[in-house]
């Protein structure tokens, strides 16, 4: 029978949490109030202020869609699973230190960790693109409810997470409504920001062991070219990556116990 650790665990990867069009721009505010080192009372009033008027329902509306955005937002960056701390600490020194038009990186991958369910809309996104060059919202939402059941809320989510990527710049819309083509694409040759994608990959499914060619070139990444690396240039990157071997060209990658 499973202990309540499983079933809290259990319970993150069957819920769908990422409801809201988020942008950009609102995710590079709150890490940068993080950064700052303000409190998550200094944090949560500064994205009222800043959604003040850009979305109907402050903080004396229970549901409004102000408060379920600030929500997401802090649950990112602010307030994230215990589990995540480490990465969420580490993705905001990472974004101290990179060019501003890669931080999209690091919000990528801090938003996959949080909600796995972004990253199982990102994956069959990818999918598609790798198949027809063209990534339809009808289709994901009919894939994604074959997984988390025939929602209204799970195809507005589907619809919300494209409009984000969208907004992001790595999705473009097409004349055709709900068709989307890929938009701008990264390469990544830094190795501390790889092992850290590695890390909230695995974060998404469990902590691991998953092979490594698996994690570089899982669909759900796609709008990242990430370079060639060896698992134990990863492992020695970071303080919280294990590997081991099966057989020749058989890497497998997992989270350690240092987490």
């Amino acid at each position: 029978m499973p202990h309540n650790g499983q079933l809290t665990s259990q319970k993150r990867f069957s819920q769908i949490g990422f409801s809201r069009l988020i942008r950009l721009e609102w995710l590079e505010r709150t890490a940068n109030l993080a950064l700052a080192g303000n409190d998550e009372s200094s944090i949560y009033d500064a994205l009222q202020r800043l959604l003040d008027n850009k979305l109907y329902g402050g903080k004396n509306v229970k549901g409004g869609s102000r408060e379920k955005t600030i929500a997401i937002l802090r649950k990112v960056w602010v307030r994230p699973p215990i589990h995540l701390i480490c990465l969420r600490d580490d993705g905001l020194e990472i974004l101290s230190h990179i060019p501003r038009e890669e931080h999209v990186i690091i919000h990528w991958g801090m938003t996959m960790a949080a909600y796995p369910f972004w990253s199982a809309v990102a994956m069959h996104i990818g999918r598609q693109l790798r198949l027809q060059g063209t990534t339809s919202v009808g289709q994901v939402q009919r894939r994604i409810s074959e997984q988390y059941g025939e929602r209204g809320a799970v195809s507005l989510a589907v619809q919300k997470i494209f409009l984000s990527l969208a907004d992001w710049g790595l999705l473009s819309r097409t004349a055709n409504r709900g068709i989307y083509v890929p938009g701008l694409s990264f390469a990544i040759n830094d190795i501390r920001v790889i092992a850290w994608l590695v890390e909230a990959f695995l974060h998404v499914h469990q902590g691991g062991p998953l092979m490594l060619d698996t994690i570089l070139n899982s669909p759900s990444l796609f709008p990242f070219l990430i370079n060639p690396v060896s698992a134990g240039q990863l492992v020695k990157a970071s303080g919280r990556l294990d590997a081991f071997s099966v057989g020749i060209g058989q890497d497998f990658l997992v989270i350690g116990k240092a987490n």
